[in-house]
């Protein structure tokens, strides 16, 4: 009995989560403000549901009620549809970069962001060669010693930004996380020099020694400044 008290009020909030969901895509392109009962059409809402839902959208940003009584989309939403927005665009800068990245080393390259306690791989690029790392864009890793989850640890943390800037890049780990692996990564930095993420290369470990690194690390390096200076930074590292 227990168990079917607790699933209720869950069943309940996904359901109020899903009428929240369909009052806000009742708007559409063009509308300015909406009335209730215009809002209670397009969404099979009574009217009194409708209002119970836009005082918290309201408290929250999302919607505006005007003095007749009608609805409008709020501030709240053009921010998130802005990062929405700049997750493409990061992508359309860094992709390219992943190209000539894997172009001019032949080994496979991704960028990384910290979530949590956890790296994620957001884009990725992979080797031309058989033998090679297989990770894939959306596959989240531990914040472990290799030298990616180096580079996010030290940027986002305030307790290591000194140790940040006595920090010469790119780092390079072998076997950090997986004995079979090495990589390589560099910081990038973008608007007002915020930091963005890991640009990184990867690859076996008996393919990407050290003196491989060390011949790769320049370009990575470089690429790292380049898309640095496309996101808007004016860093130097």
């Amino acid at each position: 009995m227990k168990r079917s008290a607790d699933q209720a009020p869950a069943l309940e909030g996904v359901a109020s989560a899903e009428r929240t969901l369909t009052l806000l895509s009742a708007f559409r392109k063009g509308d300015g403000a909406v009335s209730l009962a215009e809002l209670s059409a397009r969404t099979g809402l009574v009217k009194s549901t409708i209002m119970r839902l836009a005082v918290s959208l309201e408290a929250h940003g999302y919607l505006g009620r005007l003095p007749d009584g009608s609805y409008r989309l709020e501030a709240e939403l053009l921010r998130l549809g802005a990062i929405y927005q700049q997750s493409f665009r990061l992508e359309a800068h860094v992709m390219p970069v992943l190209e000539r990245l894997v172009a001019a080393t032949g080994e496979s390259a991704a960028f990384y962001i910290r979530r949590g306690e956890q790296r994620l791989c957001l884009f990725r690029v992979d080797s031309p060669q058989r033998l090679r790392l297989h990770v894939r864009a959306g596959d989240l890793l531990p914040m472990d010693t290799s030298a990616i989850a180096q580079v996010l640890r030290l940027f986002s943390s305030v307790e290591l930004a000194g140790e940040a800037e006595a920090t010469r890049f790119p780092l390079y780990t072998s076997g950090a996380h997986d004995p079979h692996a090495a990589g390589m990564a560099a910081p990038v930095f973008g608007a007002e020099d915020v930091f963005v993420g890991a640009l990184t290369l990867s690859g076996p470990v008996t393919r990407f020694t050290r003196e491989a690194a060390a011949v790769a690390g320049p370009v990575l390096l470089e690429m790292a400044r380049g898309l640095s200076r496309g996101l808007g930074s004016r860093l130097a590292f």
